[in-house]
């Protein structure tokens, strides 16, 4: 009956070890992320392709909170990220003025695109301080929402000298990488003259602290 009980225990033990992934670092418990950056460092980019004109743009007007347990991401990540229409800049003024416009994105009536997140999958721990993952959330633009599912990874930077230069406290790094098809917001590409795909490719390059 010991011996029974004792392999219980050790399989109990060995399955909360596999589903409990997470970060090995100095912190422990629940942590929270903001990652507003005022000198507007933290990007959002994105990439459109056809055959008249390869267009890159980007946003840095970006806010938003995480919140997990440091021992169990995967299980625990809650929070969003919103990106600032008004922040968006392709690198051409009056491109801007349409995209942001009222025939298209409209950021007077639709100030903010938002991403909230439901799921963590697929987790690989890279690094004791790095996780590979898909992460599944709602995606809201232009007053529709639709799910979309992301290719992401973190890296949990513990406060020193160097992460000091950037931001107090411990540091977040988050990589991500989705696309997203202008059609499935009620969005018309077609209005600036096929100079934008239907499908846009989106990059997530971020940084946030636990003491902002």
């Amino acid at each position: 009956m010991k011996r029974i009980i004792n392999i219980f225990l050790g399989v109990l033990i060995l399955s909360t070890t596999m589903f409990a992934q997470g970060f090995k670092v100095k912190a422990t418990g629940t942590q929270t992320f903001n990652f507003e950056d005022k000198n507007g460092r933290n990007q959002v980019t994105f990439f459109s392709a056809t055959p008249l004109e390869d267009i890159t743009g980007t946003a840095n007007g970006i806010m938003g909170t995480v919140a997990f347990d440091v021992a169990n991401f995967a299980k625990t990540l809650k929070g969003n990220l919103i990106v600032k229409v008004s922040s968006m800049n392709t690198g051409i003024e009056l491109r801007n003025q349409h995209m942001k416009g009222a025939n298209w994105l409209n950021a007077e009536k639709f100030p903010e695109i938002v991403f909230t997140i439901k799921e963590v999958m697929n987790v690989k721990q890279v690094d004791n301080n790095k996780l590979e993952f898909k992460i599944k959330g709602d995606f809201a633009m232009h007053g529709i929402t639709k799910e979309v599912i992301a290719d992401g990874e973190a890296t949990y930077l513990d406060e020193n000298e160097q992460t000091q230069r950037r931001a107090p406290g411990d540091l977040l790094g988050v990589r991500a990488k989705f696309n997203v098809k202008l059609s499935d917001y009620g969005v018309n590409n077609q209005i600036i003259g096929n100079k934008v795909a239907d499908n846009i490719e989106v990059s997530v390059n971020i940084v946030g602290s636990n003491k902002n």
